[in-house]
């Protein structure tokens, strides 16, 4: 898994019936654009993911960088 700061992290519902979290990357912390990642939620809480296999990036860019 490769991303870039301004790319977005979606962890998949893993239950029926819970939707997808979308996170914004806000600093990649790993070697070459691997995880770690530093993320910011919509409510601006930030925190350190390690994405697992229900994760995917998505490389467009939030809309607030537009």
């Amino acid at each position: 898994m490769h991303a870039s700061k301004g790319d977005r992290l979606v962890v998949h519902g893993r239950v029926v019936g819970k939707q997808d979290h979308v996170v914004e990357i806000v600093e990649v912390l790993g070697p070459n654009g691997t995880p770690p990642f530093r993320v910011r939620s919509e409510n601006g809480h930030e925190t350190i993911m390690s994405p697992g296999p229900d994760s995917v990036v998505d490389h467009r860019k939030s809309t607030d960088q537009v």
